[in-house]
C-alpha cells in the first residue's frame, strides 16, 4: 500500500476527472461514487474530508457540507491504470442523501458473524445429536454462560503472551459461545448492534 501522500491520479485522460469510488473503512461497504479533479482532490488530501467536483454545477462540494455528515479519509488508492480512485473513509453519517447508509440502496453488509449466527439458528433448529452447538445449547443456559466465562478466561491468559494465532482463536472460540448464549436468550447480533449504535450517538 502506497502512503496516501504518494498517490497521485492521472487527471489527464478524462476531461481532468477521475472516478472515486467510496468504500466504508471498517465493513467495505461502497458507499457512493463521486468525481475529483486536481483540486477537488487536493482538499481532499489536505483537510482528511472527501471532496468531490459536481459535473453539474461546475465546482468543488465537500460531502456533508450541509449535513455535517462528513466522509473522513482514512485510506486511499488508486487502480492499476492510475485514473480511478478508491477511498476508505469513515462516514459521519448516513452518505445518500435519501438517509440511507448507502447510495446504493443497501444497509450496511452483514459479515460473517451474521453468517455464523444464522448456521448455529439451524444446528438447533435441525437438533442433531451430533452437533457440537446442538448438544451445549441444550446443556441449558448455566452450561453456556459457563462457557462464554472459560472462553472469556482463555483470551485473558492468551493477552499476557505473545502468540498472535492462539490469541485470534482463543478469541474466536469467545465470539462463537458467545452467539450460542445469545440465541439461547433470545437476543440477535443487530440487537447488540443497536445497543453500540445508541451509545456512539
Amino acid at each position: 500500500m502506497k502512503p496516501i501522500s504518494t498517490i497521485k491520479p492521472d487527471f489527464g485522460k478524462s476531461n481532468g476527472l477521475v472516478p472515486a469510488v467510496i468504500q466504508h473503512y471498517l465493513t467495505g461497504q461502497v458507499l457512493m461514487l463521486g468525481y475529483m479533479n486536481a483540486q477537488a482532490f487536493e482538499k481532499t488530501m489536505n483537510e482528511k474530508r472527501v471532496t468531490f467536483f459536481s459535473r453539474s454545477r461546475r465546482c468543488l462540494w465537500t460531502k456533508g457540507e450541509t449535513s455535517g455528515n462528513y466522509l473522513f479519509v482514512k485510506e486511499i488508492f488508486t487502480d492499476c491504470d492510475n485514473d480511478t480512485l478508491l477511498i476508505k473513509v469513515l462516514p459521519a453519517g448516513p452518505v445518500c442523501h435519501t438517509g440511507s447508509t448507502s447510495c446504493f440502496g443497501e444497509e450496511t453488509p452483514r459479515g460473517f458473524l451474521y453468517t455464523l449466527e444464522d448456521v448455529i439458528s439451524q444446528r438447533i433448529a435441525d437438533n442433531n445429536p451430533q452437533s457440537y452447538t446442538n448438544r451445549i445449547y441444550r446443556q441449558g443456559i448455566n452450561r453456556m454462560a459457563q462457557k462464554v466465562g472459560e472462553e472469556a478466561v482463555e483470551v485473558v491468559i492468551e493477552a499476557k503472551d505473545n502468540n498472535r494465532d492462539l490469541f485470534c482463536n482463543e478469541a474466536a472460540d469467545l465470539l462463537y459461545h458467545l452467539i450460542v448464549l445469545l440465541r439461547a436468550k433470545e437476543v440477535s447480533l443487530s440487537d447488540i448492534e443497536q445497543v453500540l449504535k445508541e451509545r456512539h450517538k
